[in-house]
């Protein structure tokens, strides 16, 4: 009794259920936020080239992927650590399909070498030889977009009136995003009021605007 105790107590932590994905790499079961162990995707915001050197939004192409590959399945998850934002890093599957393994192979994220310890290199090395997915033409790894971003962003803009703390956003593909206080991405995302940018008293007064609630 007492060995079996044990061997519960010792099993990994397990998430289940239907996933509603946020971005190439990152999905919600129920309350739980979960991260894909061992891989990196494209940020939402992120552009590349494609094969004929155009600009297209690539984090937006590697969420669709990751859309497509749980195939509206239940996701199992077993949970291996969290990150800094609370996030359940974990090894997911749809079906058999390890998810991580198969957004390295479709060439929609790649390994993340610093976590994963080498796990996806071979499936990573044959999306490149095969120029799937982002091998097809040029990108930035998401890690490096990331610090890239942090360095050029524009010193905030100031509200332009007290309690209109609501960020108006304009993404990479032109979508107007707005995020309130509290969310994972408000504290990260800076208003360039050249750009169209701008502040919302109240979350009503943004979707009569135009405006989409941002997701996360």
């Amino acid at each position: 009794m007492a060995l079996a105790i044990g061997l519960a107590a010792a099993a990994p932590a397990q998430v289940t259920g239907p996933a509603r994905v946020v971005d190439g790499d990152t999905f919600s079961v129920g309350a739980e936020r979960v991260r894909l162990w061992g891989v990196d995707a494209p940020e939402g915001r992120q552009v590349c080239q494609n094969a004929q050197g155009l600009d297209f939004a690539c984090g937006d192409a590697a969420r669709d992927q990751l859309v497509g590959l749980i195939g509206g399945r239940g996701v199992r998850c077993e949970v291996r650590d969290r990150d800094p934002y609370g996030r359940a890093v974990s090894r997911c599957v749809a079906g058999s399909t390890d998810l991580g393994e198969a957004m390295v192979e479709a060439g929609w994220a790649i390994d993340y070498v610093q976590f994963s310890r080498g796990a996806y290199a071979s499936a990573e090395a044959e999306a490149h030889r095969a120029r799937r997915g982002l091998w097809a033409g040029r990108f930035e790894t998401p890690s490096t977009w990331r610090a890239e971003a942090r360095q050029a962003r524009p010193v905030p803009a100031s509200p332009p009136q007290a309690g209109c703390v609501i960020k108006g956003n304009i993404n990479a593909k032109g979508r107007r995003i707005f995020h309130v206080p509290g969310q994972e991405d408000y504290a990260a995302t800076r208003i360039d009021t050249a750009r169209g940018e701008r502040w919302f008293c109240s979350a009503s007064e943004a979707l009569a605007a135009g405006w989409t609630a941002a997701r996360r």
